[in-house]
């Protein structure tokens, strides 16, 4: 909210964070060969930072962070339809039901915040048609990064069948090879580091330190984004598909909410109704109906007295 602009800072202290935490835990300093080519680990890495700085700054592009969250969680039709075209595979009708479900909350949400935007441009007749057009902008971010991250989906899917499954490897290369490209970003970065500086201070508690709180708050990012995706990672190789689907649905679903109460974001009940197409969509594509069915059975069967 003080700093729009500030999500290359934060993603690069998130990725200089797990990069060095891996290097030292996964890499061993740099001794331990990785089990997958490096070569195969550029290619991703290519597709991850450019998904992370193009997210970033569809921010910064008129997108309020609730949008943000449900135009993202549209991954699945972008998967989707990747997958049709590259893999060639074909999916039952309740899975192009859900991905339609999906498609139209996204649709809803994208169209009434369309609609906020030009209402509050209309306020100042100059800044208008520009800031609807950087709305526009950032809305083809949004759509470019999904399907980069979907792409990317499935260049990772085929290297662990090939390969196989080595979360920490990956989530290590991933974060350090992008590094060196901070630097096209450095200007940005410092002119926040200074901002940032000049922020209020702030005592942590416990421990008394004193420090500007912007900072602090980036601290608690790096440290929250570390447990996330560390844990994403480990989920992808330990529970099936469909169990890590539905995990990161319902944290969004926590997040959407967490971010519209505390923050105060503007939401309306069509937003309401576009948000509740997108998480039902969801869980009919992860077919979590037909995973409870049988798990609901087995538990009556075993609430049942057994016969003497």
């Amino acid at each position: 909210r003080q700093f729009p602009g500030c999500g290359n800072i934060v993603t690069f202290s998130q990725f200089l964070f797990i990069a060095v935490e891996g290097f030292i835990f996964e890499a061993n300093f740099g001794r331990k060969r990785p089990a997958i080519p490096i070569r195969n680990y550029f290619i991703m890495v290519a597709m991850f930072f450019t998904v992370s700085v193009v997210n970033n700054y569809a921010l910064n592009l008129n997108i309020a962070m609730p949008l943000h969250m449900i135009f993202r969680s549209g991954s699945l039709i972008a998967s989707m339809a990747l997958g049709i075209i590259i893999l060639k595979k074909r999916y039952s009708v309740s899975k192009y039901s859900s991905i339609a479900l999906v498609s139209l909350g996204i649709f809803t949400c994208t169209f009434m915040s369309a609609k906020q935007v030009a209402s509050d441009s209309s306020l100042n007749e100059e800044d208008g048609p520009q800031a609807f057009l950087w709305w526009l902008l950032g809305i083809a971010a949004l759509t470019f990064a999904l399907l980069m991250s979907a792409r990317m989906g499935i260049f990772q899917e085929t290297l662990y069948k090939k390969f196989g499954k080595h979360s920490k490897e990956a989530l290590f290369y991933n974060h350090a090879l992008p590094l060196p490209g901070f630097l096209l970003l450095a200007p940005n970065i410092y002119q926040h580091a200074v901002l940032f500086n000049q922020s209020e201070l702030f005592q942590v508690p416990v421990i008394g330190l004193t420090l500007p709180i912007m900072w602090f708050y980036l601290l608690m990012n790096v440290i929250t984004q570390y447990v996330c995706i560390r844990g994403v990672f480990i989920l992808t190789t330990e529970c099936t598909s469909l169990t890590v689907t539905l995990v990161v649905t319902l944290r969004k679903f926590v997040s959407l909410i967490f971010s519209i109460l505390y923050f105060q974001n503007p939401f309306t009940g069509w937003h309401w109704l576009g948000t509740a197409f997108v998480f039902v969509g969801t869980l009919m594509y992860t077919e979590v109906w037909n995973s409870l069915g049988p798990l609901l059975a087995r538990c009556r069967r075993s609430s049942r007295p057994k016969e003497e």
